[in-house]
This record gives structure tokens, C-alpha cells and sequence, in this order.
């Protein structure tokens, strides 16, 4: 909260998740998470150029081993779930249903008990 309120802005907002997605630069992350996001659209559009100098960055801002491992599973892990839905044909969710998921994995978290 405290966080939110240094930078003026609801961090668990639509705008908010709206202005890093259309300009990373300008939006309000701080650069250490900025410095991640950028790592992992790198990884996302051009994996098979990452080499260890493309991690320096994220080391220098306190990122660790763990961080960057996880990062890569987790993006690696959507780009599989996003082509096996396009290519078995399930159905894409709604806007509505988006936001529903989103609310519930915010206050829950992604694992269901």
C-alpha cells in the first residue's frame, strides 16, 4: 500500500495493467521490475538469443538466480498454454471472465486448494 501511495497510482488497477502494457518505460513500475519485464519479452520473442549478459541487468538491480529461473518457467509455460489453446480450438474467455480470474488469482493466488 505504502508503495502504491509513493507512486500515486492503484497498482492492482486496469489503468495500471494498461499503461505497462503499452509503454513499459512510462509506466509506473519501479526499475528493478522493469529491468525483469524487459528480460522476459526478450525470452518471450527472442529466446534463442539469451546469453548470461542478458541476465547482468537483472542482477544489478537484486535480482537472483531463483528470480530469473522462475521467470523464464513462467513465460515459457504461457507460450505453451497459449498455442495449445489456439491449436486444440478452446474457446478464447471473455474480457469479463479476465478480469473474474484475475480478481480471484489476486486475493487467492493461482494455486487452487
Amino acid at each position: 500500500m505504502l508503495l502504491e501511495q509513493e507512486r500515486g497510482t492503484d497498482l492492482h488497477g486496469e489503468e495500471f495493467v494498461a499503461s505497462v502494457i503499452r509503454d513499459l518505460e512510462t509506466s509506473a513500475l519501479n526499475e528493478k521490475e522493469k529491468a525483469l519485464f524487459r528480460f522476459v519479452d526478450k525470452v518471450n520473442s527472442r529466446s534463442a538469443e539469451i546469453s548470461s549478459e542478458d541476465t547482468q541487468p537483472l542482477y544489478a538491480v537484486g535480482w537472483d538466480d531463483e528470480v530469473i529461473y522462475y521467470a523464464i518457467t513462467v513465460c515459457a509455460l504461457f507460450n505453451f498454454y497459449n498455442r495449445w489453446v489456439d491449436a486444440s480450438g478452446v474457446h478464447a474467455l471473455s474480457d469479463e471472465a479476465h478480469r473474474q480470474n484475475a480478481k480471484r488469482s489476486a486475493s487467492a493466488g493461482y494455486v487452487r486448494k
